[in-house]
């Protein structure tokens, strides 16, 4: 099976608590985390994914905060020399957000205005994980 993914949500996994839009939307982040776990293929995107199936801002296949998400999406991309489309073992993807963005200290420049920047940060940063 290949799972289709927003580019931020290789972030978003990094950090995940168990907290979320609705208890729908987490229990869909943790089934969608076990899944990733085993390495599939993901087909990375810069629209609604498998993760936003969920989501209570997910309003007929689009996000009620597209046009934000959208530039984390494209920025996560970018930085990972990746384009909206292409395929990609799930493993390879997290080294590539791991090495050009979280362990660089970039991802508050991609996406520090989410409303759940508060959670990621890593215990280096002084916070949980």
């Amino acid at each position: 099976m290949i799972y289709r993914i927003r580019a931020h949500h290789g972030m978003c996994f990094s950090f995940f608590q168990g907290k979320g839009y609705s208890g729908e939307f987490a229990e869909n982040m943790w089934k969608m985390k076990r899944k990733l776990e085993e390495n599939p293929e993901v087909v990375l995107l810069d629209e609604t994914d498998d993760v936003c199936s969920c989501c209570p801002n997910n309003r007929d296949g689009i996000c009620i905060s597209d046009q934000k998400v959208y530039g984390y999406d494209r920025q996560t991309l970018d930085r990972c020399g990746l384009q909206a489309g292409c395929r990609i073992r799930w493993k390879e993807f997290v080294r590539l957000v791991e090495e050009r963005i979280l362990s660089a200290g970039s991802r508050k420049e991609i996406c520090g205005d989410c409303q759940w920047t508060g959670l990621c940060v890593r215990e280096a940063d002084g916070g949980p994980l």
